[in-house]
């Protein structure tokens, strides 16, 4: 009887492991998508370990002859700044340390530049 008692339980358990893993399979590409830019290009982790990045459609971010200032800290990147990358889908999003106004850039994606 106790082996009937115990192997219910067991059963149950596994039974409960099951539900768990199907329901972490079945969120797993919110998880995912979770770091995906709006237009669905995904940030790429070295510029801000799946998270702090954001859309800035061009608001926030100012090109002058000194390099793109964004808006929210008033930091400048010049022209050579590594971390400026190629926006895939031609809009600005800022990677950064979050802190108000003293946020650190890691990466600003820019729209590409005509030449």
């Amino acid at each position: 009887m106790r082996y009937i008692k115990n192997g219910a339980k067991a059963a149950s358990q596994i039974s409960r492991a099951c539900e768990l893993a199907i329901c972490l399979v079945a969120i797993s590409p919110t998880l995912a998508d979770a770091h995906q830019a709006p237009s669905g290009w995904m940030y790429p982790s070295k510029c801000c370990s799946d998270r702090d990045c954001v859309p800035m459609h061009g608001q926030g971010v100012s090109e002058t002859p000194n390099g793109y200032v964004i808006g929210p800290t008033g930091e400048t990147l010049s022209y050579v700044d590594p971390r400026l990358k190629v926006s895939p889908d031609g809009e600005f999003h800022w990677c950064a340390v979050p802190n108000g106004k003293k946020s650190r850039t890691i990466c600003l994606f820019v729209p590409p530049r005509s030449s």
